[in-house]
């Protein structure tokens, strides 16, 4: 009886197992990518190749969706797993990682329909000056649009890239680009991408950016950045100029005004000195109040009445 009921009861087991595979494939299957956008960049700022996945869901895509890609498993973690946010910046999202020989199983969880994975493989083969790589897509997922754009590495040349993207397109930061609209990918449907160039030094194209100026140094603009650099200099001795002019001008203004109250009072001074004597003129006397002549033998004036001051 025990038997019977442990039977049943992984049988039931097994019955459930089996009925979630089936759904996961159908899961995957039915999770279309409306857009995929992959730039292959060797030699970039490492000795290897930089892939970056730029992913745009369907939009019947309900969110947020579990997604799984395939990178080689010799890139170990991949570089940035991402989101992009309504404002348009990026943010990390969990991932894991799961190695199965020489391939391996990103799996994280997409809350925004645009997603962005970046990872580096070291798979590229240097012969002498030669150089060989090879991309593959493992068809993950269905995709609408596929387009393809590589970067051809500063210093190359002679460059085969299989199948042909077409001629290379000079771009602003002076490096050559080839682009490509591949199409539309169904679920498990591989695409696979080689290239070949020659390349004689092992320099960056990420150091070659860095050294390239910007614009060229002309006649214009070298004077125009010493002008710069001493401008500093020079509004500091406009500055000094400013005060001192200032305290000068406080100085004399306020000298000014003392010179003119001193002659002000030195003319009242002189006034009153004047009214305070009584002037003889051929023996006639005067007020010395209010400055009018008096009679001969007058001991007060006729006029105000003050008494008169005789020597």
């Amino acid at each position: 009886m025990k038997r019977s009921i442990v039977s049943k009861i992984l049988l039931i087991g097994l019955i459930l197992i089996a009925s979630t595979i089936p759904n996961i494939g159908f899961a995957q299957d039915s999770i279309r990518f409306n857009s995929l956008e992959v730039d292959i960049l060797p030699e970039y700022d490492r000795p290897g190749v930089l892939i970056i996945y730029r992913i745009t869901l369907s939009p019947d895509v309900n969110l947020p969706v579990d997604l799984s890609l395939t990178i080689p498993s010799g890139a170990g973690n991949p570089n940035a797993v991402a989101v992009k946010e309504t404002g348009g910046g990026l943010f990390d999202v969990a991932y894991t990682r799961e190695v199965n020989g020489a391939w391996s199983k990103i799996s994280f969880t997409a809350t925004m329909p645009e997603i962005q994975v970046e990872y580096y493989n070291p798979e590229l083969i240097k012969e002498n000056k030669h150089r060989h790589f090879e991309f593959s897509w493992q068809g993950d997922y269905s995709v609408d649009s596929l387009s393809i754009q590589v970067q051809q590495p500063a210093g190359a040349s002679n460059m085969v890239i299989t199948p042909s993207l077409g001629k290379g397109v000079e771009s602003a930061d002076g490096l050559i680009y080839y682009t490509s609209q591949v199409g539309e990918l169904s679920y498990g449907q591989k695409f696979t991408l080689t290239m070949d160039y020659d390349k004689e030094s092992d320099q960056l194209s990420a150091e070659f950016l860095e050294i390239k100026p910007s614009a060229p140094i002309t006649a214009v603009t070298t004077p125009q950045r010493g002008f710069m650099s001493i401008l500093p200099w020079i509004l500091a001795f406009l500055g000094v100029i400013l005060i001192f002019g200032g305290t000068f001008w406080y100085w004399q203004s306020g000298k000014g005004r003392l010179g003119s109250k001193n002659t002000t009072n030195h003319k009242k001074r002189r006034r009153i000195a004047t009214s305070n004597s009584i002037p003889r003129e051929e023996g006639n006397i005067y007020c010395q109040n209010c400055g009018k002549r008096a009679l001969p033998n007058d001991r007060y004036c006729r006029v105000c009445g003050t008494k008169l001051r005789i020597e």
